[in-house]
């Protein structure tokens, strides 16, 4: 089923959202991180909208960008919203330091592609 959403305002949204992670969490490490509860609130806040930017994607999540672990990336976003008291701040750690960064590369490119085609928008 096609999305509602625009393909290109939910790529642009996940670029964001990586982008704001990557400055909150300059100079940080593992530790100073689990100790700020202020930049985990703000860096779970931006995965919670990249995993809601990919669900808006729907189908279109693995045509723009594939090889990503989508349902997993969904999963995340539920969790974010409605188990936020058993989010395992490692789990929040590695996945913005290991995943997010090939995540938003994908989508630069995907919003390039999407950019360049007739009728991007539909």
């Amino acid at each position: 089923m096609p999305s509602k959403h625009d393909p290109a305002s939910s790529l642009a949204d996940i670029i964001e959202n990586a982008q704001r992670i990557e400055s909150y969490l300059a100079g940080m490490d593992r530790d100073t991180f689990g100790q700020d509860g202020r930049t985990r609130d703000a860096v779970e806040r931006c995965l919670e909208r990249v995993c809601e930017a990919v669900y808006r994607l729907g189908e279109q999540a693995g045509e723009l960008m594939p090889g990503h672990p989508w349902s997993d990336i969904r999963g995340m976003g539920n969790r974010l919203r409605h188990a936020y008291d058993r989010v395992n701040p490692d789990i929040v750690w590695n996945t913005v330091r290991e995943r997010t960064p090939a995540l938003a590369d994908d989508a630069r490119r995907a919003l390039v592609q999407l950019s360049a085609k007739p009728n991007a928008a539909g």
